[in-house]
């Protein structure tokens, strides 16, 4: 079960809404393997709801995890990916942390694919339903952040 009072340092990258106290925290692991995006969509369908947070808000919210943690496995090594979530009445930050944290690794980038093109449309899906989306590296350990953050209403 995730743990849904964990409190945690400000990390780089935070917008200013991030500034806000959150009203509700989770955070949970997932091994690095194909199933994690199941597991992650689950796992936030039923915070977002226990939240109160509106259906089309959580669709969007389980699209841009889906993307986040499908990126993760795709595009960083490891063992190990981190989901945490904060809401307060305005927002929802979506973080997915994996262990590719070495900055000399190319960023994530929202790609133009082409028309036939299987593969590359995951970002601009995550813009388009997001007020922005980032990168952070966190001091002090090797580890990637990529996260978006949606309006709650």
């Amino acid at each position: 079960m995730p743990d849904t009072d964990r409190r945690r340092p400000r990390l780089p990258g935070r917008s200013a809404a991030g500034s806000e106290h959150p009203v509700s925290t989770a955070s949970f692991d997932l091994a690095a393997r194909p199933t994690a995006v199941g597991a992650a969509r689950r796992v936030v369908r039923e915070l977002l709801a226990a939240w109160g947070i509106p259906e089309g808000v959580r669709d969007d919210a389980l699209l841009v995890t889906s993307e986040l943690v499908t990126n993760a496995l795709v595009h960083a090594g490891g063992n190990r990916i981190t989901c945490r979530l904060d809401g307060t009445a305005e927002r929802i930050r979506i973080e997915v942390e994996d262990e590719a944290g070495d900055e000399d690794v190319a960023l994530p980038v929202a790609c133009r694919p082409g028309p036939d093109d299987q593969h590359g449309r995951g970002l601009l899906l995550v813009d388009a339903v997001s007020r922005g989306w980032g990168v952070a590296f966190p001091p002090g350990r090797p580890a990637r952040v990529v996260w978006a953050e949606l309006a709650s209403v």
